[in-house]
């Protein structure tokens, strides 16, 4: 275009979700109160991890990492929502926005590496467990802990760097952020993981040797499921339809990282038992 033409973009306005006037306040309690229990949730995981040695192992401090995530991902997104609701603040600057992009994609991406690396630690404890202890040793799990988030910062640096090199001249209105091709890449690795980690559960010849061998991806595979549906439900349908995609996002953003501690305490068994613990109460043994 020409130069008299164009019309510099010094602010973005958030759409957001679409809500009458006088939810705002409800609105705003709700989220406040859902990301109160995010942050202690995953707060009260990393808590636990750390102060209990029968966790110590990779599966665990993948967890933490997992916890963090959650809680730094919804620290990044929420606040501007909650502003949104209660005081009708829909404007975010220029530089704020270019933040809060590489905020969310940093912190997605990491956590779509995590994901990935999650899968491959359940396949070697399950497809190679006599090998299990040799390979994942605490320098290659902080090694690879270490390479998701680096992953992580240099695909946000270098996504974030190509978008806002481009000239913007309107118009400013957001919806939502998503990024599907390294989602889509790391998914259809856990796939291929998981493919190995079922036929070598159906294996096992009991039955109680089966089940003690799913039960330890239970979890794990419940918040892929949580953590993906958002991102095919976006990408999969055709045309666009706002209302839903204002769902999807918050779903995405809002509600995944408070389910995720809730997965891993009703799904993993040492976990309970290490909340328990954690309570002071009697250990409990699971049936």
């Amino acid at each position: 275009m020409h130069s008299e033409n164009q019309t510099s973009v010094s602010h973005f306005i958030l759409v957001g979700l679409h809500h009458p006037p006088q939810l705002g306040v409800p609105l705003f309690l709700a989220f406040l109160v859902i990301y109160a229990l995010t942050v202690s949730g995953n707060g009260l995981i990393i808590l636990t991890v750390l102060v209990d040695t029968r966790l110590h192992r990779p599966m665990y401090w993948f967890l933490c990492h997992l916890s963090f995530l959650d809680m730094t991902i919804s620290s990044a997104i929420v606040p501007k929502m909650l502003a949104g609701f209660l005081l009708d603040s829909r404007i975010i600057s220029f530089g704020g926005c270019v933040i809060q992009l590489f905020s969310f994609h940093f912190l997605g991406c990491t956590e779509c590496f995590l994901y990935t690396l999650m899968a491959y630690d359940r396949f070697l404890a399950i497809c190679k467990p006599l090998h299990y202890a040799t390979i994942m040793t605490r320098n290659v799990c902080n090694f690879l802990a270490f390479g998701t988030w680096l992953g992580g910062t240099l695909h946000s640096l270098f996504q974030t760097s190509f978008i806002f090199r481009l000239p913007f001249c309107g118009p400013n209105r957001v919806d939502y952020f998503f990024c599907g091709f390294l989602a889509l890449t790391c998914f259809m690795l856990i796939l291929t993981s998981y493919g190995y980690i079922v036929a070598a559960i159906l294996r096992i010849q009991s039955v109680d040797g089966r089940r003690n061998a799913f039960s330890t991806c239970a979890a794990h595979l419940t918040v892929v499921i949580v953590y993906y549906v958002p991102c095919t439900f976006i990408y999969l349908r055709p045309g666009s339809q706002e209302p839903l995609d204002g769902v999807v996002a918050v779903f995405y953003t809002v509600i995944t990282p408070l389910l995720n501690p809730i997965i891993y305490t009703l799904r993993n068994k040492e976990m309970k038992a290490a909340l328990w613990r954690l309570g002071g109460r009697k250990d409990v043994q699971p049936h």
